[in-house]
């Protein structure tokens, strides 16, 4: 018997928590399913913060500013979310050695450019290794993923060629073909991530319980196979 397919575009960015809580969230619902059904997962590009500079923002300071937070609050804040991402599994506190470095926001075009990369080249099971080596090298190690050598790095950490992967930032192309994949979520009316959108047509808007993505891709594969 063949297995419906499903198609799953997340737009998403390296920066953005509820992207990481959302797909920790939909992982499990892909465990749920099983065996039921074909469904292939393709990372799209957003970005929260087109504008940071090269050199990064402070988080903190960030938060601050578009919230308009005291740092009490902020720190609350981001108490809150921790508590959520460890429930989904995706805990965010430093995993690293010694003081941790501060926790940044990065202009993540480039990661962007290279997620495309490796999807054009490696496939989407590829892309989405890269996408969650980036998401726990952000949160979790605090690395400056704006930053062309750690995106170089991850990657060929993560089994790609870092000769290639580098050619491929360097291409005017991939940073045109990117930009239009920006434009087009933008155009669908993607204002906020994580935003999956399954079959073209079915949104399911950000970090939800794996149950609803399980419920969700199955009832979309009953409405196709029901034509």
């Amino acid at each position: 018997m063949v297995k419906p397919a499903i198609d799953v575009q997340i737009w998403s960015d390296v920066n953005c928590p509820w992207c990481a809580i959302g797909y920790s969230q939909y992982a499990k619902a892909l465990e749920q399913i099983g065996g039921e059904l074909d469904v292939v997962t393709r990372w799209m590009p957003f970005e929260l913060n087109p504008d940071a500079p090269p050199e990064g923002k402070d988080q903190a300071q960030h938060i601050a500013e578009v919230y308009g937070r005291s740092p009490e609050q902020v720190a609350e804040m981001r108490e809150q979310l921790n508590a959520k991402a460890r429930a989904a599994g995706f805990p965010m506190e430093w995993a690293g050695e010694g003081e941790p470095p501060p926790a940044m926001m990065w202009n993540t075009f480039e990661a962007h450019k290279l997620l495309r990369w490796a999807l054009a080249v490696h496939g989407p099971e590829a892309q989405t290794r890269l996408k969650v080596a980036l998401l726990k090298a952000h949160f979790q190690q605090r690395r400056p993923i704006g930053e062309r050598e750690t995106l170089l790095d991850v990657a060929a950490e993560q089994g790609f060629d870092r000769a290639e992967a580098a050619a491929a930032l360097d291409e005017e192309a991939l940073a045109i073909a990117t930009r239009m994949e920006e434009k087009r979520g933008l155009e669908m009316g993607i204002n906020s991530v994580p935003s999956f959108i399954v079959n073209g047509r079915y949104l399911i808007p950000g970090a939800q319980e794996p149950e609803v993505y399980a419920a969700t891709l199955r009832r979309v594969a009953e409405m196709a196979e029901a034509g």
